[in-house]
């Protein structure tokens, strides 16, 4: 894949779409379910009732917590999307691109010596659309960094 390919075109978002929608199906069936449950249950009160909608709630919550994740490259840089931190690099910021076997998602190495993960890439359900999105953010940090020509 070249820098030049039109599907590179800024701004681009990667993120583990599959993962995405399997958690959020999972967590909306989980309250759903447990909804169900806590109103088709006989003698049991108000305050349980909303304590099995409230479980519901929880595990939905923390389920769309982790389909956070997201990588987004635009002309300014590169904004990374975790869990439960947000972060902006500039281009010149990211050095390498990695994604080796067995990593559960894209590790960016940085000017300052430091790494930090991009959870948004992640080869969990989607392995292919992985390695191709880690090689597309790859060929951006080429394109617009000045990372991979310094020494």
């Amino acid at each position: 894949m070249s820098a030049s390919e039109p599907g590179l075109d800024l701004p681009v978002t990667f993120r583990p779409t599959r993962t995405r929608i399997v958690l959020l199906t999972v967590g909306v069936a989980i309250l759903l379910t447990l909804t169900v449950i806590g109103m088709l249950l006989e003698n049991v009160g108000v305050g349980e009732r909303l304590a099995f909608v409230l479980t519901g709630v929880l595990f939905l919550g923390v389920l769309a917590l982790l389909s956070r994740p997201k990588v987004v490259a635009d002309t300014g840089g590169v904004t990374v999307v975790n869990l439960t931190t947000k972060r902006h690099l500039e281009w010149a910021e990211i050095i390498t691109v990695n994604l080796r076997p067995g990593d559960p998602w894209v590790l960016l190495d940085l000017s300052d010596g430091t790494s930090l993960a991009a959870m948004g890439i992640q080869p969990g359900i989607a392995k292919e659309q992985a390695v191709e999105d880690a090689r597309a953010l790859r060929a951006l940090v080429d394109r617009y960094g000045t990372g991979a020509t310094a020494d």
